[in-house]
């Protein structure tokens, strides 16, 4: 993980640069969480606090999964857990340390440069499932207490936890298949009820208060079908937002799926129309660079950053 560029924030915690982060400092690109919500990537942690831990073995994601190399442990149970006060220390203190050669960078805007080592938005997405983190509360109420914005990202397998969570600035909630064959399928859950679980937490999303996302991610040749289904579970959960997304071909992703799998944003945006018309959500937004199309009941997004 530390080849693949992991800085580690404690035992299981980990932060790791997000490619915006370095386009926002070297070319003024920002990522679609920018263009959709108002979070300025540059100043925004790319974090996990269970980077080896998980309920799923999504074949899109990302992260080492054991399986990948013929390793075994036990992902659903942490020992010890980090103390949430360390490990929002050390994920600020690791992303200062990505940030250090950028100061020397001519492209960069020394003032950008400044307000990066402030980060004010902490994206809790980026391995694992934090919801298996038993001081998850604890760890949002710290970046609050600091001043951040919190993105928290979850598979909805933990239901019990979010009823009970401290609530983030936004919710995301992944909905990946449309139905139980497909979603064990693509996540291969180790939970033999991982699908009823979600269908909980579907239910769960319209009792929050804080803004809440469904989120898409399409794989090709995978989940692109059945909409009238997806339509039912997006009634069901009746969130602020629906993200339908394109799968990117990275990391050990690329050793379980293809480039093939990864569908054209002309795709992304064919399949949020036909998901337009059968939910009543409209397209609100999209971002080409990302692959993403932004569909709501809003006339326009809920820009949550703080400066």
């Amino acid at each position: 993980m530390r080849k693949q560029k992991y800085h580690f924030a404690g035992r299981y915690a980990a932060v790791k640069k997000c490619h915006w982060l370095h386009a926002a400092l070297v070319s003024r690109r920002f990522c679609y969480k920018h263009k959709f919500y108002g979070i300025a990537s540059h100043r925004c942690i790319q974090m996990t606090p269970t980077v080896f831990h998980c309920t799923h073995r999504c074949l899109h994601c990302w992260r080492v999964e054991p399986g990948d190399f013929g390793v075994t442990w036990n992902q659903m149970k942490i020992e010890d857990p980090d103390d949430p006060v360390e490990i929002v220390d050390r994920a600020i203190e690791e992303q200062r340390r990505i940030l250090s050669g950028y100061k020397a960078n001519p492209k960069v805007d020394p003032y950008m440069y400044q307000q990066a080592l402030h980060p004010r938005h902490a994206a809790i997405s980026l391995a694992g499932e934090p919801t298996l983190y038993p001081y998850l509360s604890e760890l949002i109420e710290e970046f609050h207490r600091r001043g951040f914005t919190t993105f928290l990202v979850t598979n909805g397998t933990l239901p019990e936890v979010l009823e009970k969570i401290t609530e983030p600035s936004q919710l995301y909630v992944s909905l990946n298949a449309p139905n139980e064959e497909i979603y064990k399928k693509i996540a291969r859950p180790m939970l033999k009820d991982g699908w009823s679980r979600l269908m909980k937490t579907l239910e769960l999303i319209s009792s929050f208060s804080c803004p809440t996302v469904l989120r898409i991610t399409l794989i090709k040749g995978y989940n692109m079908t059945n909409l009238e289904q997806y339509a039912k579970l997006i009634e069901r959960a009746q969130p602020t937002y629906v993200e339908p997304k394109a799968y990117m071909h990275l990391g050990f992703s690329r050793q379980r799926l293809s480039e093939n799998n990864m569908p054209r944003h002309s795709e992304v945006v064919q399949f949020a129309e036909k998901l337009s018309e059968l939910t009543g959500y409209r397209i609100i937004d999209e971002s080409l660079s990302s692959r993403v199309v932004l569909l709501s009941k809003l006339e326009k997004p809920i820009k949550i950053a703080r400066d």
